[in-house]
């Protein structure tokens, strides 16, 4: 008790005596520095006492599949900032591999008494990925956003950028630079917005006259080495164009043309998708698809927020437009 006293009293920079007194519900204590210990508490994973569990704590899980694509903390810093700015403490959760996985963030997060979840990427983009957890946050009604596309059978209020267009953007402004062998590196099978922008893309080349070839699809996981293991597949079937799921997958690409002794964009064409931190920075600066991450934050802060007010509980996917930025990484076929 005195450890978590002492902890709680540095967080706040209060006497040990103010952190008593709000623990045991005593009087002589402002509302705000009951609030600031009380939120001390849940940030450094202490329950609070029952009697003062009536109401959630202000309090927001961001649960993050990782931070290593820097799509993932550009999104939690709008998303973040976003929820201060309404009085709520963000509380940031990311997985690595081997560690704390996302039941586990669940259980602590439903533990910490949250006012709510945003889920920024996870299992539920997967088919095959484990989704017992979703179902304990429907049991208690805990307000919650997915961002990215998920299976049809979590119905959670979501936001996604549009992966049809995206692959659609993408695929015709190479294929009008007079590309033909076009390959697509996408995340695994089970994964909703990379079948998405595959099934785009096989309908487009269906009605521009070239069908996709099998062996010109890729798959992998979203990372530069991913990414480079999957080019050098598909620069060994043929491919003079790359349409990449993430960012890092391109540089991936990048760096496998470059090991195959072929020029970016002399030789083979590279586009990404994110148009994450310092893509304009690459070399060459790499042709991407933008996420419209500051609208999709916005729209994510109002679900939440709709749904902690009790005004709504919607369960519909909100789209968003994506656009095509070209760089120097696409080229004409030469």
């Amino acid at each position: 008790m005195s450890k978590r006293l002492a902890e709680v009293a540095r967080k706040v920079g209060v006497s040990e005596a103010t952190v008593s007194r709000v623990l045991n519900d005593k009087p002589g204590v402002s509302d705000a520095t009951r609030q600031a210990v009380l939120t001390a508490l849940d940030v450094l994973g202490y329950e609070r006492p029952t009697k003062l569990r009536g109401e959630r704590a202000r309090l927001v899980g961001l649960v993050l599949p990782e931070l290593q694509n820097p799509i993932f903390p550009a999104f939690a810093e709008i998303v973040g900032g976003a929820l201060t700015q309404n009085g709520y403490t963000p509380l940031l959760c990311t997985q690595n591999a081997g560690g704390v996985t996302e039941s586990d963030y669940v259980d602590l997060l439903l533990a910490q008494q949250v006012s709510g979840v945003i889920f920024l990427g996870g299992n539920y983009t997967q088919a095959d990925a484990a989704h017992a957890h979703y179902e304990r946050l429907r049991q208690v009604n805990l307000p919650t956003v997915l961002v990215n596309a998920r299976v049809p059978e979590l119905q959670f209020a979501t936001v996604s950028t549009d992966d049809a267009a995206a692959a659609e953007q993408a695929v015709l402004h190479v294929h009008q630079l007079g590309h033909r062998r076009i390959g697509l590196l996408l995340g695994p099978d089970d994964h909703v917005p990379s079948q998405r922008k595959l099934e785009s893309a096989r309908r487009l080349l269906e009605k521009l006259g070239e069908p996709l070839s099998e062996e010109l699809v890729v798959r992998g996981m979203y990372s530069l080495e991913s990414g480079q293991a999957g080019a050098a597949r598909l620069f060994a079937a043929g491919a003079t164009a790359i349409v990449c799921a993430s960012d890092p997958m391109a540089l991936g690409a990048v760096r496998a043309a470059r090991r195959a002794g072929l020029a970016v964009p002399r030789d083979v064409s590279i586009v990404g998708f994110d148009d994450s931190a310092l893509m304009s920075c690459t070399e060459p600066p790499l042709t991407t698809v933008r996420q419209p991450i500051e609208s999709m934050g916005r729209a994510v802060i109002a679900l939440l927020l709709s749904q902690i007010a009790g005004t709504s509980r919607p369960s519909d996917e909100l789209l968003f437009e994506p656009e095509l930025v070209l760089r120097s990484s696409t080229g004409p076929l030469a």
